[in-house]
């Protein structure tokens, strides 16, 4: 954990500081929050959107998770673990379960619940999908030999293995509902978190009240929350400003941060940190001329991702040019190194000539037709949208962008409905293991929408996973991102993010990270007045 918590970058916080030791937290209250999109479902396991963690998180509770009044977003506490310790050799990770937790329904959870859970996510049944089961390919086992105890055996010292059980879309679920249904909590929500459901009205909110028997005394501060579903961008801006909401805890866009600063002066407090997130392009294998390397490398060698960075940094919440790691954080690619890639070289003439070069070989022609489709949500997607297309007809291409609706875009890129589609990766700790899973050959993971299989790339991926020499894994990690954006262009990457929160100045006890999906189970969040 401790190579993780030094990869974080340090945050910086505009006119926020954290509450004095001596500032009682006030009880009551409910907050209000502008979510701009829906979950496509209700479980975590499943899905890889805000739209289900900002909303859903607070009914749950977690093995571990990041301590929520850690301003760096980078220390693991337990949640449903009173405690935990790891074998000599590195291989067994052994948890005592708290007692008195109760499922909502009134069920009590114990280890079975968390076994349960993890088998769902590292081991799902067949027509089960689990998102990240590919970041888990070192764990073999999970087991339960009492209802206190829970046991996670490895196949190999994973330096991420901690990080991993700590991931904020962990929900621990029933036992008995996952035996009965492993597709139940698709449809319902039953967690032991420190807020109980109370009503979803789609497309408009989100309804929590607080749980009288969460496990935690004290806890929460407030009496309830709304999660109010507001998919324009200046709609959300203007329920901040007029008081109808506390914030947006995804980010806003620099104007819009400055918009706000403008209108409300002190009322609003701003905090700023890099972004452990991405957006990257997938081109589906499985459709023609996309399943021919040459054409996917020539598509990355048409962006002047230099002259995106500066020209995008101004409108919307991307910022820096990037490879598969956090710029500037351990294992990251050095610029100069970074350069050597395809699509990162600063002589942009050359790159288009040598993309042009190789769409003629892979023989296609002049205005070769093809449709993007986003994601319809306003940052960053849409600018990078726009700004692709651009480049791509530099190179003698037609393309169209389709715009699909937040949840409805899912279901498109999972069931391979597309020919290029706009992507993204977020991970809730910098650490490779998690930035990296998604790039894995699909089967191996459920969240690789392009659609290839690369053994050499699956193999690369557990070197790394396995390296206990810093230096060593470093190497794996470059070897891993050469292969993926380079060798093969299996996937190409835009821009990292830049994460901006605007809150009103009553919103206390939570504290911007390099991530958008932890604190949000919002038990240590109050309102001041």
């Amino acid at each position: 954990m401790r190579r993780i918590a030094a990869a974080l970058l340090g945050l910086l916080v505009l006119g926020l500081a954290p509450a004095r030791a001596d500032e009682e937290p006030r009880r009551g209250g409910e907050l209000i929050f502008v979510v701009p999109s829906e979950p496509p479902s209700y479980d975590a396991h499943r899905e890889e959107t805000f739209g289900l963690i900002h909303p859903l998180a607070p009914f749950y509770s977690l093995l571990l998770r990041i301590d929520p009044t850690d301003p760096n977003g980078s220390r693991i506490v337990g949640d449903v673990a009173e405690s935990w310790t790891e074998s000599r050799d590195h291989l067994t990770y052994t948890f005592k379960i708290r007692r008195g937790l109760t499922f909502h329904d009134g069920q009590p959870l114990t280890a079975r619940d968390v076994k349960a859970s993890y088998d769902h996510i590292i081991f799902p049944a067949a027509g089960v999908a689990s998102s990240r089961k590919g970041a888990y390919v070192a764990f073999e086992s999970v087991t339960a030999p009492d209802d206190r105890t829970a046991v996670f055996r490895l196949r190999w010292p994973a330096a991420a293995a901690l990080a991993l059980l700590a991931s904020p879309w962990n929900f621990i679920y029933s036992a008995d509902r996952l035996r009965q249904d492993p597709r139940w909590y698709e449809t319902h929500i039953d967690g032991t978190g420190p807020f109980v459901f109370v009503e979803h009205v789609r497309g408009s909110h989100i309804l929590g009240k607080r749980n009288p028997r969460y496990g935690r005394p004290g806890l929460p501060y407030l009496d309830g929350f709304r999660a109010t579903f507001v998919k324009s961008d200046s709609a959300q801006i203007a329920a901040i400003r007029g008081g109808r909401a506390m914030v947006q805890f995804r980010g806003v866009s620099p104007a819009e941060r400055e918009q706000l600063q403008k209108a409300l002066g002190g009322e609003v407090r701003i905090q700023e940190s890099p972004w452990d997130c991405a957006n990257w392009i997938a081109m589906n294998h499985d459709r023609k001329p996309f399943d021919d390397r040459r054409v996917r490398r020539a598509l990355t060698l048409a962006i002047d991702r230099y002259e995106m960075a500066s020209a995008l940094s101004k409108i919307t919440i991307v910022r820096d040019v990037a490879g598969v790691q956090v710029p500037g954080t351990e294992y990251a690619t050095p610029p100069a190194e970074l350069e050597t890639l395809a699509g990162y070289g600063r002589d942009i003439a050359r790159s288009r000539a040598e993309a042009r070069r190789l769409l003629r070989e892979a023989g296609v022609t002049e205005g070769f037709r093809f449709t993007l489709k986003n994601r319809g949500i306003a940052h960053p997607y849409e600018p990078v949208g726009v700004y692709l297309i651009d480049q791509w007809r530099r190179v003698g291409l037609d393309v169209s962008q389709e715009i699909i609706e937040p949840a409805a875009y899912f279901s498109t890129i999972r069931a391979g409905d597309f020919e290029v589609a706009v992507d993204f990766q977020c991970g809730y700790l910098v650490e490779p293991d998690l930035d990296l899973y998604k790039f894995q050959s699909t089967g191996v993971s459920d969240a690789n929408y392009a659609r290839y299989r690369d053994p050499v790339l699956d193999d690369l991926y557990r070197q790394q996973s396995r390296a206990t020499d810093k230096a060593a894994r470093g190497r794996a990690v470059r070897a891993f991102e050469r292969r993926l954006v380079d060798e093969e262009a299996h996937y190409l990457m835009t821009l990292q993010w830049h994460r901006i929160i605007a809150q009103r100045r009553q919103l206390r006890g939570w504290y911007i990270t390099p991530s958008h999906y932890v604190n949000q189970q919002l038990d240590t969040v109050w309102l001041s007045e």
